[in-house]
């Protein structure tokens, strides 16, 4: 059986949409790509759910009580699982010091804005939105990048333009946003298994 040229492992707080979406193109055959391993932060998110009914191994590390313990955990069962990319699906927490270290340069996260506009700690969901509506921005977007120490510092791999007309509130830019969001995680994904796009780190690509 041929070896899946991506090994994801997704890190999810809440809903995991963007989490879902990938798991669906693997399903569908659309992206080269398994997914290995779905952690979260809490017990009743309703993407470990999704990630069970999909045949996706689920595990769940708390992180308020012990942060240190956390992070250790966090790099083991990522490791253990045979992830080599990993994947930020709505995942609310600061990722520690072993984990980076062990993803250095292979961790991914979906910011809903064309960074660096709108990006830095707090600014995450309709935040972002009310924030490009006050500006009153005509074009806004989809990044994706790679995950480092600070909020959303990290370099781009690839970024969707998203246009918008005047009048548009944070709810309508939102939805813009989140309508484009998954397939263009996908693409990324894709680029990255075919070869098209690739990481910051040459070290770190798929090919």
């Amino acid at each position: 059986m041929k070896k899946p040229r991506l090994r994801l492992g997704f890190l999810a707080s809440n809903n995991g949409s963007g989490m879902r979406g990938i798991v669906a193109a693997i399903e569908a055959g659309a992206l080269d790509a398994e997914a290995r391993l779905v952690i979260s932060n809490r017990r009743d998110a309703p993407a470990l759910d999704f990630a069970t009914a999909h045949d996706v191994p689920t595990t769940v590390i708390r992180t308020k009580t012990d942060p240190d313990a956390a992070d250790a955990a966090l790099a083991e069962a990522l490791l253990a699982a045979g992830v080599e990319l990993v994947i930020l699906s709505g995942y609310l927490r600061k990722l520690g010091p072993r984990t980076l270290k062990a993803y250095a340069g292979r961790v991914l996260n979906v910011h809903p804005s064309l960074l660096p506009k709108f990006g830095g700690e707090g600014m995450y969901g309709r935040r972002v939105h009310d924030a490009v509506a006050a500006a009153g921005e005509r074009v806004t977007g989809v990044t994706v990048h790679v995950v480092d120490g600070e909020y959303d510092q990290g370099p781009p791999v690839a970024q969707l333009e998203v246009p918008l007309v005047s009048g548009d509130d944070a709810a309508t830019i939102e939805a813009k946003v989140t309508a484009a969001e998954s397939g263009f995680f996908v693409e990324v994904l894709r680029g990255l298994s075919q070869g098209t796009l690739a990481l910051p780190h040459p070290t770190h690509n798929f090919r």
